[in-house]
């Protein structure tokens, strides 16, 4: 039909709009504090970027990629993350010119063909950063620091950090195999879908939200366990760094995140009200994945965050602002000669950077009054063809009703210093 939307997506309307951009303004803030550069990618790439970059094996890749052949017979996919976007862009930009960290940032629509529920959508809206180019665990205690901050930075409360390290291909490929022996017993109490995993990626059986997986790796082996030294010396410094940083957090073994690219650390943030959303922001360390795409071995670390569920969080704790839309003047036009003029001063108060509108059709002054007072607008100028003949206008106080003339030579002047 043509008056409803797809499935999975949603209108932002008026209203709305206001909480997005408050989010949009305070992720804006702390990134120059932090000093990430926005990066703008598109929204849809060559298929295979995301089939190197996010795995073949991931639950995004086998189900719920938007993926079509265009006019030239060429695969391209609607963007289901951007972190194999910002990693196409560093290469193709040689980014890496300079020697320096590149620390970037995005904030943009992404596309899975997913389930639709609360804070879930097939077009959702992620905010994510990347720092590419630095192996030192420090950075990754910067980028989570960052993220703390940020939930922080929004009165968020309730909000646990959870750390895992899910190691190198080094160390995971004994920990794979005894990944294997223990599920071996059970591969007939896992879905269908951690049967396939068995034997391409076990990890991604932790990862399963499907209960009876969950009960079936009860008392599974723990990667921390299986950490080659290099892994486990990186994830103790980390450790230490967040200590030091302040920054409190809980370590979980089940943790591994849903796609293949990550090395190393892996955290995640849960707001547990949110249910079966309630991880809020996640990420971790991909030291492979420019590698896979082409370039040259090149550590990075980042994070996402889907901005439906942080408002859905703001909402629950009543943190969103206040609305306050509100107009400066109203210019309240009586008769033909007084419309002219006022359109006149309506297009100069603009031009002076105040928010000044008037009403539309010939309405009576009640009605136009009636009109100013709902858009808050502090000031009302009445000019009819009396004030034009005596060259003034009428400027009422919309908050008290006090009203004074005002001569129309100064009138611009006086709205204008009135600001």
């Amino acid at each position: 039909m043509l008056t409803t939307i797809p499935r999975g997506t949603k209108d932002i309307l008026p209203g709305a709009v206001e909480d997005w951009l408050y989010l949009e303004g305070k992720i804006r803030d702390i990134c120059r504090l932090y000093q990430f550069k926005e990066i703008r990618t598109p929204m849809f790439e060559h298929t295979e970027l995301f089939l190197r970059g996010i795995g073949e094996t991931t639950d995004v890749v086998e189900k719920e990629m938007y993926t079509f052949t265009d006019r030239g017979n060429r695969s391209i996919t609607l963007r289901p993350e951007n972190t194999a976007s910002v990693v196409r862009a560093y290469l193709q930009n040689k980014l890496y010119g300079d020697g320096n960290v590149q620390k970037l940032f995005y904030i943009g629509s992404m596309f899975r063909y997913d389930k639709p529920q609360a804070g879930r959508y097939r077009e959702f809206h992620q905010f994510g950063v990347e720092a590419i180019g630095e192996q030192d665990a420090l950075i990754d205690a910067e980028v989570i620091a960052f993220a703390a901050h940020f939930l922080k930075s929004l009165g968020l409360k309730d909000v646990a950090l959870k750390l895992n390290s899910v190691g190198c291909p080094t160390c995971r490929t004994a920990y794979r195999k005894r990944l294997q022996d223990f599920f071996r017993p059970k591969l007939e109490q896992l879905c269908d879908d951690c049967r396939s995993r068995f034997e391409r990626n076990p990890l991604r059986i932790l990862d399963c939200k499907n209960e009876k997986c969950q009960a079936a790796s009860e008392g599974a082996p723990e990667i921390v366990d299986y950490l080659c030294d290099d892994c486990r010396t990186h994830f103790e410094k980390l450790q230490q760094y967040l200590k030091v940083a302040g920054v409190d957090f809980s370590l979980d073994a089940r943790l591994v995140r849903g796609l293949d690219y990550y090395t190393k650390t892996a955290f995640e943030f849960k707001y547990e009200p949110l249910g079966a959303q309630s991880a809020i922001l996640g990420g971790g360390r991909y030291d492979g994945l420019i590698e896979e795409c082409g370039g040259k071995p090149t550590p990075a670390i980042g994070f996402a965050t889907g901005l439906e569920r942080v408002l859905l969080a703001l909402e629950k704790q009543n943190l969103l602002p206040q609305k306050q839309e509100s107009c400066d003047i109203s210019l309240i036009a009586l008769g033909e000669a007084a419309r002219s003029y006022c359109f006149d001063m309506l297009n100069k108060l603009r031009q002076k950077g105040l928010c000044a509108r008037m009403s539309y059709g010939d309405k009576s002054m009640r009605a136009q009054i009636k009109q100013a007072d709902k858009s808050s607008s502090r000031l009302a100028v009445i000019i009819g063809d009396d004030e034009l003949a005596k060259q003034i206008a009428i400027v009422r106080n919309m908050s008290d009703s006090e009203q004074k003339e005002v001569p129309l030579a100064s009138l611009l002047e006086e709205l204008s210093a009135d600001k």
